[in-house]
Order: structure tokens, then C-alpha cells, then sequence
């Protein structure tokens, strides 16, 4: 859920950099109290209004708080600009102040070395007092005192000089640290804000689509400004906003990897969805930014060189950040997979030579897969051929599955992370031959359906309640659950969730898919357990996924609530459905075989004898 204004700001202060003073903190704390209350009585407003007028001034209000939102955060990023102005002149300066102390401390070293010498040379000509007497006269020795005390005085000046370019360097630093803390502390208001606007967005578009589900019962003039308000919430184009110098709405269009944060769907209500679903997300993120991602990314920055330990088992489990992921996924890979040299070049050599027989469709499903990203959106995507080639080669490297619906999927992912094409087939290799049993994506995918009755155990025994309602309304959830398994829930979750789930996936195998399909059913429980209609359930089931909005929250449900789940007792669970399943087709088989013969036995019928429906009604 959103946080309140009062948590936002009551969160500020744990930062050390900027931390303001207790002055500061109380007038901080009182505004918040004060904003909390003023929305508080807005909410009661809305709720207790008698006519929609009155509601739709209300979400007008509520469009206000958030254009003045906009220009606080406008002004915050103009301070901003000036303060790294002031900060770049201040280090150019601070270095000019470092050369010029340099260049006095080498004339200083001269001139010691120059006194040093000349030392020595009057303690040499000192030590013999006749021969001193004879080559120095009173006046060479005048002279020379003379320059030494000039030379001291220089010493004592240049001492000076170093003290108060020591100070003034103190100051600057000082200085810089003060601006440098206030940055700090600016990025930090400016990312609150952000993540405030985020959620006033996000509940602007909730409160329409609350007003959306009441249309029918509003008149048309009311009816019809509530579509238009949706139809502008859902147009809100970020390029112009940029092109303005500010952008008013955070959430870009496509991520790091090219998929659609806001995917183009045909059902108005979904998009509205998906729109809610990326704010919270973008919100979410901006506040661990500094408590949660920014120490993680230190973390992986620390590691070197990759070894197997629960230390990196517990880093993955985290979400590898985009700039280690390629790195990190071409390792595991390589850890399983002896990359054959010329293989995957002899494979694309024999897919050009003899046509494999399921090129068909491979060529079928391209233009189906990951249509919500940009570089497979259209036939004409450079990753297209390559997604082809990946497919081709695998078909020809594993003749005994040769090409099974999912797999495009499967290697998209790969490409779009790894880029290499090679490296891509080898993943996909990765996954069907070592991470996914046997017969996983055979022509009877009798293994994936074990995965679906072993699934339906696990949710008993650890959403025992959940189960009960799914029974109580007759809901089979893996007509829902099926295809998690077999695509690792690509197409099912945002793709800031779904790589995180593969990271984990790639690393530990499939317990980390059953651990994640049942955080989802913990995450929405209770949502829907709340629904007491097969129809609605079902409805519900088809697009829950999209009301996930804190991917830690999932993970921690997926690493930490569901403990234990061993691995040996999947491999029992699977071994026992296994055999249940293979019996029960084995009986099939024998059913279908002994009606194949009885009807052999019957013979063909007297087609004379046969009177159609046609034929007696003439």
C-alpha cells in the first residue's frame, strides 16, 4: 500500500547526509500531520459525497495537488542544477589552490637542499681554522650570513604562505563537503517527491477506475467526462514532457531491456491496471533506492571473480543489478554447459542445408513472441533472425524435442540479457537439458503436468485456506499455473519481477519457480478469498499477476515465508505423481485400444440403415 505523507517525511531524517535539526524535523513532522489530516478529510469528502459532482471536483482537487507537486519538484531540480554549478567552480578552483601548493613546496625543497649544501660547506671550511682563515675573508663570510638569513626569512614566509593555503583549502573542503551533503540531501527530497507523485498518480488513476466501474449508473454528461479523463490519464506522453524540460511523469516507456512499462492491451481496465502497476513499482523503487538498491550495488560491485557459496546464492536470490546480469548469467551457463567449439555454427550450417521440420512453426510463433518489446514487436527487430537461428540450431541439437511452443519465449529472454546469440542457444540448452526434468517439453508433456499435481500439493500444505476456497468453487489453477512452469512465468510478470525470478532460477533450477508460484497465490490471498464466484475467481486469475507491486515484498514471501522446501521432497513428490500419471495413460491406452477393437470387431455399419436428421424431417 502507499505510504502516507507523514511516513515519507518521518523517513527523511535517517539519512545522515543533510539530516536537518530538530526545528526543521518538528515543522517537517507538522506539515506532514497536517497534509495527512487534509487528505484524510478529502478521502472522507469523497466517500461521504452524495452526488458524483461532487466526487469529480474532488478528483479535480486531487489533479491540482498533483500539478502543484510537479512545480515543488521543478524547483527542487533547478537548485539542484545551480548547486552542481557552484560545485564544479569549486573544484576547479580547489585544484588551482593543490597546484599552486605544490609549485611553492618544490621551491620550498630547493631551498632547503640550497642551505643544506651550504652548510655543510661552512661546517667543512669551519673545521680548519688556518685554512679557513686563509680562503674566507670577512666579507665572504658576511655575505654568506647575509644569504642565509634572507634564505630563513624566505622559509619563514613560504611557511606562512602554506598555513593559510592549508586554511583556505580547509574552508574550501569544508565547503565542498557542505554542498556535496546538501546535494545528497536534495536527491533525496527530490527522489521522495517523485515517489510521492507517483503514488498520487497511482491513486488518481485508482479513483478512475473505481468511477469507471460506476459509469453505468452515471448520467452521460458525468459518464462521459469520466472516459475522457481516462483516455487523457492513459495518453500522458513522457517525450513531451522531456522535450519540456521536465518530466512530469517518471515511469518511461520501455525499460533497460526493451519491454513496454505500460504494455498496449486491448481491454481499457487492464490498461488502467498496468498503468497503476508501474507507478507503484516506480514508486517503490525510488524509495529503497538509497536503503535497499544503492547497498546491494555495492555489494555486487564488490564481488571478483565467481565461485559457488551461500553468499553469492543469497546475492542472486536479491536480483543481479542490469549492470553485472549478462556477467553473471554467462557464468552459470558455463558452469553447466561445455560450450563444443564450431557447434553452434554446424548446427546454423545444417538448418541452412536441410530444412528442419519444425521451421514451420518456429516461423509461426516469432511474430508472437514478447510482443509488449520493442526488439521483437516488429518483423523486422534485429533480435527476429537471431531468435530464429537460436530456435533452428536448438531443433537440430535436440532432435528428440526438437521445437515445443515456449521455447521461443524461453530464448528470448536469453538474447535480450546475454545479446549473443550463441550465448542465448547455450542458456536455452541450459535450461531444457540440465534445469527442467526429462520430458518437460516433450510432444505429451507428461513431466509438466506432473509439475502441475505435485504444485497442487504444495499449495495445500502451505495455503491451506486458499486451496480449500479453490476446491469449495471447483478452480483447476493450473489452467492458470501451466504455462508459469513451462515459460518460467515470462509473459506473466512485469519484467523487473520476472528477470529477478531468473536469476534465481538459472542458479538453483525449478524449486525456485514452485517457490514463486505460490509467493503469488500468498501475495493476492486474501483478494481472493474475497471473491465467492467460479466466474470471477477465474477472472480474477487471469490478470492478479498485474497487482504485484513490491517485487521485495514477493521475494522475501518466496525465500523466507515458504521455508522449508527441500529439494529432495520435490524430487519424492515428482517421482510419486509420476508414477500415478503413467499409470492412469497406461489405462487410457487400454480403454482406447479395447474400443478400437470392438468397433473393428462390429464391423462397418449398413450406411443404408442410417436415416439422417435431414432426411426424417422430409
Amino acid at each position: 500500500m502507499p505510504s502516507s505523507p507523514l511516513v515519507m517525511l518521518v523517513a527523511l531524517p535517517a539519512e545522515k547526509a543533510g539530516e536537518p535539526g530538530p526545528m526543521e524535523l518538528v515543522k517537517l513532522l507538522h506539515k506532514a500531520l497536517e497534509a495527512a489530516q487534509q487528505e484524510k478529510r478529502v478521502s472522507s469528502m469523497y466517500l461521504t459525497a452524495a452526488e458524483d459532482k461532487d466526487r469529480l471536483e474532488l478528483v479535480r482537487h486531487k489533479v491540482r495537488q498533483i500539478a502543484d507537486l510537479t512545480s515543488r519538484l521543478e524547483t527542487l531540480e533547478q537548485e539542484k542544477k545551480e548547486l552542481e554549478q557552484i560545485l564544479t567552480l569549486r573544484d576547479s578552483h580547489i585544484q588551482e589552490l593543490k597546484e599552486h601548493v605544490q609549485l611553492l613546496m618544490e621551491k620550498n625543497h630547493a631551498k632547503q637542499e640550497v642551505i643544506m649544501v651550504l652548510t655543510e660547506q661552512m661546517a667543512r671550511e669551519l673545521s680548519d681554522p688556518l685554512q679557513a682563515a686563509n680562503t674566507i675573508t670577512a666579507e665572504t663570510l658576511y655575505k654568506q650570513q647575509e644569504e642565509i638569513d634572507h634564505l630563513k626569512d624566505d622559509i619563514d614566509a613560504y611557511k606562512t604562505q602554506n598555513q593559510f593555503l592549508n586554511s583556505e583549502i580547509h574552508q574550501v573542503t569544508r565547503l565542498w563537503t557542505s554542498v556535496a551533503e546538501n546535494e545528497k540531501a536534495l536527491l533525496m527530497k527530490c527522489a521522495c517527491l517523485q515517489a510521492r507523485n507517483c503514488q498520487m498518480e497511482s491513486k488518481y488513476l485508482t479513483v478512475l477506475r473505481k468511477l469507471q466501474e460506476a459509469v453505468p449508473g452515471l448520467p452521460s454528461s458525468h459518464a462521459e467526462l469520466v472516459r475522457n479523463l481516462i483516455q487523457e490519464a492513459l495518453q500522458w506522453d513522457v517525450k513531451e514532457e522531456a522535450e519540456e524540460g521536465f518530466n512530469l511523469n517518471p515511469v518511461s516507456e520501455y525499460d533497460e531491456y526493451g519491454f513496454m512499462t505500460v504494455p498496449d492491451y486491448e481491454v481499457e481496465d487492464w490498461k488502467l491496471l498496468a498503468k497503476i502497476q508501474a507507478l507503484e513499482i516506480k514508486s517503490n523503487n525510488l524509495r529503497s533506492q538509497e536503503l535497499v538498491e544503492k547497498p546491494l550495488r555495492d555489494r555486487w560491485n564488490s564481488v571478483g571473480e565467481l565461485s559457488p557459496s551461500a553468499e553469492l546464492k543469497n546475492l542472486i536470490r536479491s536480483g543481479i543489478p542490469v549492470e553485472h546480469r549478462q556477467r553473471v548469467w554467462r557464468w552459470i551457463v558455463s558452469r553447466h554447459c561445455s560450450h563444443l567449439p564450431d557447434h553452434y555454427q554446424r548446427l546454423l550450417r545444417q538448418s541452412k542445408s536441410t530444412e528442419q521440420p519444425a521451421s514451420r512453426q518456429i516461423e509461426l510463433d516469432l511474430p508472437r513472441t514478447l510482443t509488449n518489446n520493442k526488439h521483437f514487436s516488429s518483423p523486422t527487430s534485429q533480435l527476429i533472425p537471431k531468435l530464429r537461428r537460436v530456435l533452428l540450431a536448438f531443433s537440430w541439437h535436440n532432435p528428440a524435442i526438437g521445437y515445443c511452443q515456449g521455447l521461443n519465449r524461453l530464448a528470448a529472454v536469453a538474447l535480450l540479457v546475454l545479446e549473443d546469440e550463441e550465448s542465448a542457444f547455450w542458456c536455452l540448452v541450459h535450461i531444457v537439458e540440465n534445469l527442467m526434468p526429462a520430458d518437460y517439453y516433450s510432444d505429451t508433456l507428461i513431466t509438466s503436468q506432473v509439475d502441475q499435481r505435485v504444485f497442487k500439493d504444495f499449495l495445500s500444505e502451505k495455503l491451506p485456506r486458499l486451496m480449500a476456497h479453490f476446491e469449495q468453487y471447483r478452480i483447476d489453477v493450473s489452467l492458470i499455473t501451466f504455462n508459469w512452469f513451462l515459460v518460467a512465468f515470462v509473459d506473466s510478470l512485469v519484467s523487473d519481477i520476472l528477470l529477478r525470478v531468473w536469476d534465481a532460477f538459472l542458479y538453483e533450477g525449478t524449486k525456485v519457480i514452485f517457490r514463486y508460484a505460490l509467493a503469488i497465490f500468498k501475495y493476492n490471498e486474501e483478494e481472493i478469498l474475497r471473491i465467492h464466484d467460479s466466474v470471477e475467481i477465474y477472472q480474477y486469475l487471469r490478470f492478479f499477476t498485474r497487482m504485484i507491486m513490491d517485487g521485495r515484498k514477493l521475494m522475501n514471501i518466496a525465500f523466507n515465508d515458504l521455508n522449508p522446501f527441500p529439494m529432495k521432497l520435490l524430487r519424492n513428490r515428482r517421482s510419486m505423481h509420476r508414477e500415478e500419471l503413467e499409470a492412469e495413460l497406461c489405462e487410457l491406452e487400454q480403454i482406447k485400444a479395447a474400443y478400437v477393437k470392438e468397433r473393428a470387431e462390429q464391423g462397418p455399419q449398413d450406411l443404408k440403415e442410417v436415416v439422417s436428421e435431414e432426411e426424417e424431417e422430409i
